[in-house]
Order: C-alpha cells, then structure tokens, then sequence
C-alpha cells in the first residue's frame, strides 16, 4: 500500500515529541519540529524508562535503547523504605526485566533528549520560536499559524505541547489542569552515600509525604519529595531549601544530606496535576500526542513511557494505512483505552501515596509488604509491559515497526 502521508508538523520537542520525529522519520515521513522555546532544551531533570518503552523503541531498529543503557544506570533494585530508612521491601530488578524481556534506566531528561535528538539526523527541519496559536484545515493538508506570524503546511499534524496545549485547546473546551493536591520538587545532584546502591530506585514513604532517590549513572541521583497540601498552596508554594529540609528532618540520613548537597537553585517545585481522560483525541488530519493528550500524575512513571509508546504507534499507523484521517483515528482507538488505565491508576495509586489516613498508610503500606503473589505482581507489572503496535493481529515484542 502506498502510504499517501509524506509530511507531518509536530508542535512541541518534548521527550514524545522527539520520539514521534524519530519515528516518523523512519517510517519515510518528512518532519518540521516546532518548538515554542527559543531553543531545544530538556525539561525537568530526571526520569526512568521501563521495559514498554525500551521495547517500543526497540521497534525503531535504530539502537536507541542501548545507547540509553550506556548514557543512563540500568535498574538493578527497587526499594520501598520507611521513614527511617528501613525496608518494607526491596525487589531485585533482574526477575522484572527477565519477566518483561526488557531492562528500566535511570536517565537525566537531558542525556534522553540528546539521544533522541542525534537520532532525528542533521537534515530534519526544526523551528524555534515556534507559538503555536491555531491550525486551519484544508482538504488535503492542514497549516498552522504562529505568534511570530509564521505558517507552515504539511498532510498531518501532530499537537505534543504539553499539559498546556494549544492545539488540545482548539479541539477540545478549555479546562485547568486538575490537581494532584500534593506538591511535589525536583532536582539533580551529584551524591553518593552507602545507604543507595548502584542502579537503586528508592522511595521512602510516610504520612502525606514521600521521598525518591533514582541513580542515574555517572555520580548522579535524581530525586523528588512530594506533600499533600491543597491545589492552592501546590500552586504557588512560598517556602524554599530551609523548609524543605526541616519537613524531612528525622527521616533517613541520606535525605537530609542529599537536600543540603543540593544548591537551592536547581530544585524545581511545581504542583502535581493531570487531566480527566478523553475519549477522542483529534479530529480530521490532527491528533494529540503525549502530555498533550493524557497528562498524568507521576506514580506510575508512565508519563514519558506513554509518550515514547504513542509515538511509535502513531507512525506505525501512518505507515500502514493510505488515508491520513483514518490512520490518526486508528492510532486513537489503540492509544486511548491504555493511555486512560494509565491515567485512572496513576491518580488511584497517589491518593493511596499521599494520603494521611493512618488506617489507610497501615493497609498501604501491608500491601507494599506482601505484594509477592502473583496476581498483585502481574497488577504492579501490567503498566511496564508493552502492549504491541495494537494491530488487530499482535506483532511480536520488539519487532520492527
């Protein structure tokens, strides 16, 4: 079949929407990548990516998940700590990843976004400065205009700006981001301490509030505290590093120390927020991809591994089909049933992280504790499992898309 899709516009150079650039590129589609900053830059600071996205870019045939192994730290353990330090439990990585045939890696956002950015190649067109305000839709090719006045045509386009979206935002009512109701910061440091291990993913888990620390190779940690607080407060937080650390005094040693070891500068604060699941994305020759299209809450890591799945299931389904519009619908259909678990548990799971029930922190925290049988295992497994190109005929895991 001759696939009649021979460009596609991409608003937003996120982590989904590098992926989709790489993978539209693949499959013989021309890409222009337009990006609202006035340069290409990673945001946030640190991630992992679990075995569903190590197989979906496994698709691509182009080596990225081992050059992610080499700039990233391979998962070796997750641990579940109390306060204190001490283990409700500790699960060795290597049965997961020989489970799902795929490794997780801790990685710096920047390092991911560097890869996937080599993997574009030199020639891809990027635009910068690119405000996207609005597309208009023609019969056979759709334009988008930009603050700057700018307009650029092409058969598809692809909205992946972000919780703030403004191609969602022509598609749909717009709404606010629903809150989380927990504050959450975020940093970067160069630490090590006897207490985290090599390849460890570590939370520690306490009344309202929880602590993370992902080694990321190389020296580094990336880690996040969160609290339960109201939408308002999550919003505009007043406080900075003293309160910080004097809210996790009498937890475990190495999170005191990590805090003070990090300049005050480089922890981010924001509030935690998502919004209700869709039922349809896009319409005509547009769709949502990413954070643009199911934003989540980050308790099961999912967000940048939805967006690196969406990509390649998009291009996938440009690939395969002759017709734009049916093609991005197809892509819909196969997305959005998964995309909306994702969201709904990831909510689910941080009312039960966050909550200050003490009868509930009991229940969670037993859970945590005796989650070895196998129908809990396969539940805490199903989101890092990849679930294919969504064909009505599976492809095998890992095949090329």
């Amino acid at each position: 079949m001759t696939n009649s899709v021979k460009s596609a516009i991409i608003v937003g150079a996120g982590i989904g929407g590098l992926t989709a650039a790489v993978a539209l590129r693949r499959a013989g589609i021309d890409v222009i990548l337009c990006e609202r900053s006035p340069q290409l830059r990673a945001a946030g600071f640190g991630l992992g990516l679990q075995a569903n996205a190590m197989h979906a870019l496994r698709t691509l045939e182009l080596g990225i998940d081992e050059q992610l192994l080499r700039v990233g730290a391979r998962s070796r353990s997750v641990s579940y700590r109390r306060t204190d330090g001490s283990d409700l439990r500790r699960i060795d990585a290597a049965p997961v990843e020989a489970a799902l045939g795929a490794p997780s890696v801790g990685l710096a956002r920047k390092d991911l976004h560097d890869v996937l950015l080599a993997a574009c190649g030199d020639d891809m067109q990027i635009e910068l400065g690119a405000d996207a305000l609005r597309y208009i839709e023609a019969s056979d090719s759709v334009q988008v205009e930009f603050a700057d006045g700018r307009a650029l045509r092409a058969d598809v386009l692809i909205g992946a700006d972000g919780i703030n979206s403004a191609i969602r935002a022509q598609l749909h009512s717009v709404e606010p981001p629903r809150s989380g109701d927990y504050v959450a910061w975020l940093a970067l440091a160069s630490f090590s301490h006897p207490a985290i291990e090599d390849g460890a993913h570590i939370q520690y888990w306490g009344r309202g509030m929880r602590f993370g620390i992902n080694d990321i190779g190389r020296g580094r940690i990336y880690w996040w505290g969160t609290l339960t607080t109201t939408a308002e407060l999550a919003a505009n937080w007043p406080h900075g590093k003293d309160d910080l650390l004097e809210r996790f005094s009498g937890w475990a040693p190495e999170i005191g120390e990590l805090i003070t070891a990090t300049p005050e500068s480089d922890i981010l604060t924001l509030p935690a927020q998502d919004r209700p699941p869709l039922t349809e994305w896009g319409r005509g020759r547009v769709t949502l991809l990413g954070d643009a299209a199911h934003p989540m809450l980050t308790s099961l890591s999912q967000g940048a591994n939805a967006a690196i799945e969406d990509a390649v299931v998009l291009a996938h389904a440009l690939a395969t089909c002759h017709d734009p519009a049916t093609a991005l619908r197809g892509y819909e259909r196969r997305r959005i049933p998964r995309t909306t678990m994702l969201v709904n548990r990831s909510r689910t799971q941080a009312d039960l992280e966050q909550t200050t029930d003490p009868v509930l922190i009991e229940a969670r925290d037993r859970f945590i504790v005796d989650a070895a049988d196998n129908d809990r295992r396969s539940a805490l497994m199903e989101p890092m499992t990849w679930p294919g190109l969504g064909d009505p005929d599976p492809v095998h895991q890992g095949a090329p898309l």
